[in-house]
């Protein structure tokens, strides 16, 4: 599979995942914004559903397991060289909650962290991408919440 100058764009899926108002954020090490901070995630593999495509990407990125709440937004990330497209990705990103594992980065990751709202706001510290930060903000928000049939405490 191409990523560099693909033929067609390629899918993926990232996952926001808070944790007592926490975001998980990884450090990338590789390209596409190697040394940024974003969300897990990665492309899909032949036949495999969006759903099973978070939760592998998460375990391999991250060391823990999750489950998936809801989609937050399904958009592209399309990066040009000149008149070229150099990467394109058609990118489903979920909301999801810890079920289980260690949290340690491998794979693509070069770090693993909790985020506190503050820092993700602020942007610059992390080198945070301003559609990640939107991405992040909506799941967030979603988070908080609450569950379908559950009544707001006040």
């Amino acid at each position: 599979m191409q990523r560099e100058f693909p033929v067609a764009p390629l899918v993926g899926v990232g996952a926001v995942i808070v944790d007592e108002g926490r975001v998980l954020l990884v450090r990338r090490g590789s390209e596409p914004l190697k040394g940024h901070w974003s969300l897990p995630g990665g492309l899909l593999e032949l036949g495999e559903s969006l759903i099973a495509g978070v939760v592998r990407e998460v375990r391999e990125e991250t060391g823990l397991d999750v489950e998936m709440v809801e989609l937050v937004e399904l958009l592209d990330r399309i990066h040009r060289d000149g008149e070229r497209v150099r990467y394109h990705y058609v990118i489903a990103d979920y909301l999801c909650r810890v079920t289980g594992g260690s949290l340690q980065a491998a794979s693509d990751a070069d770090a693993v962290r909790w985020v506190e709202r503050a820092e993700w706001k602020s942007q610059s510290a992390l080198k945070l991408d301003p559609i990640t930060v939107r991405v992040i903000e909506m799941g967030w928000q979603r988070a908080q919440a609450p569950a379908a049939g559950e009544s707001e405490v006040r």
